[in-house]
């Protein structure tokens, strides 16, 4: 089953346009990387969740992430608690949860066909 990292971050004042930027310029060529979403949770706070293969993806991608977080460290607030620039957390996913299916549509009824009105036979 795969596997999630999510990483929250707090954007330093007037940077949250540059750490976007940098994300989007980011092509990841992490092996078992399967794509991830930027995710504006509140002012100047993000996550970035990214989904892999498994989660050996996300332990022997770990040293590139870092020196991806290294070109942006600057743009980062320390989130304090003693966490640093970033608050990750990763693991195997358990579960899918599958999407709602819509109520299927009752099929309208067929309108009758009208009759064509036929000309009256002449006497």
């Amino acid at each position: 089953m795969s596997a999630f990292n999510i990483v929250r971050f707090r954007v330093k004042a007037g940077n949250e346009q540059r750490f976007i930027d940098a994300h989007r310029k980011l092509r990841p060529r992490f092996k078992g990387f399967l794509g991830g979403h930027i995710v504006k949770t509140g002012d100047q706070t993000f996550c970035l969740v990214g989904e892999w293969r498994n989660f050996q993806s996300i332990v022997t991608a770990r040293p590139e992430m870092i020196g991806f977080l290294d070109s942006f460290r600057d743009m980062l607030e320390d989130l304090g608690g003693g966490l640093g620039v970033t608050d990750p957390v990763s693991g195997a996913s358990v579960l899918k949860l599958p999407t709602a299916q819509a109520p299927k549509k009752a099929a309208k009824p067929k309108k009758a066909a009208r009759k064509k009105s036929r000309p009256k036979a002449k006497k």
